[in-house]
C-alpha cells in the first residue's frame, strides 16, 4: 500500500466526543475533518460498528479516515450502544434501536457548524449492514452510502442459516459479540464511571446464539432489516463490494439487479476485507474510488463516477488446492449492468457419473441408469475451511480428494477450452431421503490432470426446506421430491485438459451442523442437472487496469508485546474413533503507542465429534480479551459450548470478568431448545 500524507485538506481529529440520544444515552466518535470546515462546512461520512474504535480498530480506522477526510469530508467513527466507550448495552446485532441510534447520529451531523447538511454512510460487515439497513429508513440528510461484504437477506444468506442449514459460524459469531459486548470502557475516557458501565454490559449480557436458535425459521426477527424485503426501500446510491473467497459473496448482484438508483458493484478475489487492504490480492485503490463517489453524489461533481460498467469482477484463474493465497491470478472484467447479457445458464444434465454436454439425455426425461445414493460420513467437511475467510490461514478449503471419498461425485471430461463461470450454479435434483430431516452440500470443483481438486464454490439445503427457504416441512421416507440447490456465486476459469467436478454429501461438519440422524440420499440421474452461468467474452475485454494501487494515510503506531499464533488442526482418534478440529486465533498482546494501552485478545473453537453419530457433535467458541494500562488491569473470559440431541439444542454459557487476578463478576447458562426440522 502506498502511504500518502500530503493530502489535499490538512485535517484535524477529535479523538472523542460524544452524541446525546433522545433518551438520553450518549454514543462516543472520533472525528477526522478538515481544519477549513469551520468556515467551509462539508460533507460528513459515518462508519457505525461495535468494535472499539479506540483500540481494536485504530489501526484500520487510521488507514482510511483520515485519508477521507484529507479530500475534504467529516469522517465519524461511532460505536454502537454499549460498546467501546458509548454508554449503554448492546444485546445483539441489527436491532431497532441501533438503527433509530443512527438517524439520531445522521442528524446531529447535519446539524454541526461543520457539516453543509449532506451525510452519508460506508462500512464493512457490521458497518455495512448499518449502512445499508439504515438507507432503507431513508434519514433525509443521507444521500449516498458505499458498502463491503454484507448481505441483504439476515435469513437465507448470513452467517446464521444457509439454505436452511445451520451453519457453525453462528456459534462462532456468537462467541465472538459475546466477548465483544461485555468488554470494559477506557478509565482514561469515561474516567470513574467505568467500573459502573462495565458491570452494566456484564449483568445484562447474554449468549448470543440463545436468541438466534430460538428463530430457526425465516420469520419476523430476520425478516426485520433484511432489505431484500422491499428493495424499494433503499432510494440513495449505492457503491456495493465483496470478494469470493468471502462469505458474502452474493449480495452485490443481487443488489445490483434489484435496486433501481445509481448503483455500482465491485467484487475482487479478497476474503472479508477492504478492498484496499484485500487479501488474497490484487488488493486496489479502493479509496480513491470511495473519495470519486463521495464527491459526486456529497458535493455535486461532474466526475464520470456513473461512466463504464455497472460490476468490476476478478475472474479468477485455476490455482491448486491451499488453505490461503497470497494472490490470485486472473483479470478484471467489466459486465454492462446485470444480470449480464454476457452470462448465459447452460444446463448439464447428471448421467453416469457425468457432468454431461448440454442436450445430453435433458432433465425430466426418462433415462437409463440405477438410482444412486449416498450417505456421507461426517469427516466430510474437515477441509472445507471457514464459511467466511478472514484470511487468517488455514481457513481457506483444502484438496477436496478426501472430501470427494464420502460424496456423490459427478464431472465433466476433460475440458477441450477454456470455461469461464459468472454467477451462482445451481443444481436441480430429483431425491429421496430415508429421513424427515437431510441436508444434502453441493461442492463444484475444479480437478487438474494431476487429480488435485480445488473447490471453486459451493451451497446447502437443508431439504426440508426445499419449497421456501425459511418455512420447512418434514420429508417423507422414501417419497421422491425435486430440489434446488443454489451454489455461492463466483467468478472462475477452467482451462483446458481440467475437469469439472460437482460433488454431493449429505453432511459438511463442522461448517454446518448436521441433521438429527444420518440419512440415505438417493438421487434420481433423469430428473438432476447441474446449471453453469456461462460467461462469453465481450468486446473491449482487453481493457487498460481499472484501478490504482492502494492508497492510504500511515496507519496508528503499534508495538508487538507478546506473538500471535494462529493453528488449525485436524485430529482423529482410531481408537475411540473421535475426530476434532481445533482452531486458535490469538492476536497476541498488541500496544496501541498513542494511548499507552495493551489489548490481548485470544480466540479458541473446536468442533468434536464420534465415528458418525450426529447426536455426538461439539462445538465450543472461548474468548479471552485484556486490557492493560499501569495498574488498570481488566479481563473478560467467554465461553459458548453447544450441543444436541435428535430433538433438542443444549447451550452451555460462561463469563468472568477479571480485575487483576481477582474474578469480580462470574455467570453461567444452561438451556435447552427444540430443534425445528434443524
Amino acid at each position: 500500500m502506498r502511504l500518502v500524507s500530503n493530502l489535499p485538506c490538512a485535517t484535524k481529529e477529535e479523538e472523542h466526543i460524544t452524541i446525546p440520544m433522545s433518551d438520553g444515552v450518549r454514543l462516543s466518535a472520533r472525528i477526522w475533518r478538515p481544519t477549513s470546515s469551520e468556515v467551509e462546512p462539508v460533507p460528513a461520512v459515518l462508519e457505525y460498528i461495535p468494535y472499539r474504535k479506540r483500540d481494536l480498530t485504530s489501526v484500520r480506522d487510521s488507514i482510511h479516515h483520515p485519508y477521507i477526510a484529507g479530500h475534504g469530508y467529516a469522517c465519524v467513527r461511532v460505536d454502537l450502544r454499549g460498546t467501546g466507550e458509548s454508554e449503554g448495552v448492546l444485546t445483539d446485532e441489527y436491532l431497532g434501536q441501533e438503527q433509530a441510534d443512527a438517524e439520531e447520529i445522521l442528524a446531529w451531523l447535519a446539524e454541526q457548524p461543520w457539516c453543509d447538511g449532506a451525510t452519508g454512510m460506508m462500512g464493512i460487515s457490521w458497518g455495512a449492514f448499518a449502512a445499508l439497513q439504515v438507507a432503507a429508513r431513508r434519514p433525509p440528510s443521507l444521500r449516498a452510502i458505499v458498502i463491503a461484504s454484507f448481505t441483504d437477506d439476515r435469513y437465507a444468506d448470513d452467517m446464521h442459516y444457509m439454505g436452511g442449514a445451520l451453519l457453525s459460524d453462528n456459534l462462532a459469531e456468537a462467541g465472538t459479540m459475546f466477548a465483544y459486548a461485555t468488554c470494559p470502557p477506557d478509565p482514561a475516557v469515561v474516567g470513574e464511571r467505568w467500573r459502573g458501565m462495565w458491570h452494566e454490559r456484564l449483568e445484562n449480557a447474554r449468549p448470543w446464539v440463545l436468541e438466534w436458535l430460538r428463530h430457526q425459521r425465516r420469520d419476523d426477527y430476520w425478516r426485520h432489516a433484511s432489505v431484500c424485503e422491499d428493495y424499494q426501500s433503499v432510494r440513495c446510491p449505492v457503491l456495493a463490494s465483496s470478494g469470493w473467497a468471502d462469505g458474502y459473496s452474493n449480495a452485490v448482484t443481487r443488489l445490483l439487479g434489484s435496486l433501481d438508483v445509481p448503483r455500482k458493484g465491485l467484487i475482487g478475489p479478497w476474503s472479508h476485507k477492504y478492498p484496499h487492504l484485500g487479501e488474497p490480492g490484487p488488493a486496489i485503490g479502493y479509496l480513491q474510488e470511495v473519495v470519486r463517489w463521495w464527491d459526486h453524489w456529497l458535493k455535486g461533481v461532474d466526475n464520470g463516477v456513473m461512466d463504464g460498467p455497472m460490476l468490476w469482477t476478478w475472474m479468477q484463474d485455476s490455482v491448486p488446492p491451499s488453505t490461503a493465497y497470497e494472490e490470485r491470478p486472473g483479470r478484471w472484467i467489466a459486465e454492462p449492468r446485470w444480470p449480464s447479457p454476457n452470462v448465459e445458464p447452460v444446463v448439464h444434465p447428471l448421467t453416469g457419473y457425468r457432468i454431461a454436454d448440454p442436450g445430453d439425455t435433458p432433465p425430466g426425461q426418462d433415462a437409463p441408469g440405477e438410482p444412486l445414493t449416498v450417505q456421507s460420513p461426517l469427516s466430510v467437511g474437515q477441509f472445507a475451511g471457514k464459511w467466511a475467510s478472514y484470511n487468517a490461514p488455514p481457513d481457506l478449503p483444502y484438496d477436496q480428494r478426501e472430501e470427494d471419498g464420502g460424496s456423490l461425485v459427478f464431472q465433466t471430461d476433460p475440458l477441450t477450452e477454456r470455461v469461464e463461470i459468472l454467477g451462482s450454479p445451481s443444481v436441480e435434483l430429483e431425491l429421496s431421503a430415508s429421513e424427515p430431516v437431510a441436508m444434502v452440500a453441493a461442492r463444484l470443483s475444479d480437478v487438474a490432470p494431476d487429480g488435485r481438486a480445488t473447490r471453486v464454490t459451493y451451497g446447502l439445503l437443508n431439504i426440508a426446506h426445499r419449497e421456501t427457504i425459511g418455512d420447512p416441512e418434514p420429508l417423507e421416507p422414501g417419497r421422491r421430491y425435486r430440489a434446488r440447490v443454489r451454489l455461492n456465486g463466483v467468478a472462475q476459469a477452467f482451462p483446458p485438459g481440467h475437469r469439472i467436478r460437482l460433488s454431493l454429501s449429505t453432511s459438511y461438519w463442522p461448517l454446518a451442523w448436521p441433521p438429527p440422524r444420518p440419512a440415505l440420499l438417493t438421487v434420481y440421474e433423469a430428473g438432476s442437472a447441474l446449471t453453469l452461468p456461462l460467461r462469453r467474452a465481450s468486446a473491449g475485454e482487453d481493457q487498460p487496469r481499472p484501478f490504482g494501487e492502494p492508497e492510504g494515510t500511515p496507519p496508528a503506531a503499534t508495538t508487538p508485546i507478546s506473538p500471535r499464533e494462529e493453528r488449525w488442526d485436524v485430529k482423529r482418534d482410531l481408537v475411540g474413533y473421535g475426530s476434532e478440529l481445533e482452531i486458535v486465533k490469538d492476536a497476541g498482546t498488541l500496544r496501541f503507542d498513542d494511548i499507552g494501552l495493551d489489548v490481548g485478545r485470544r480466540a479458541y473453537e473446536r468442533y468434536t465429534a464420534v465415528a458418525d453419530d450426529f447426536t455426538s457433535v461439539g462445538g465450543e467458541s472461548t474468548w479471552t480479551m485484556r486490557f492493560h494500562r499501569d495498574d488498570w488491569d481488566v479481563r473478560v473470559v467467554t465461553s459458548t459450548v453447544l450441543r444436541s440431541s435428535e430433538t433438542e439444542f443444549f447451550v452451555d454459557a460462561t463469563l468472568d470478568g477479571y480485575e487483576g487476578d481477582r474474578r469480580v463478576f462470574s455467570r453461567t447458562w444452561n438451556e435447552t431448545l427444540p430443534r425445528d426440522c434443524l
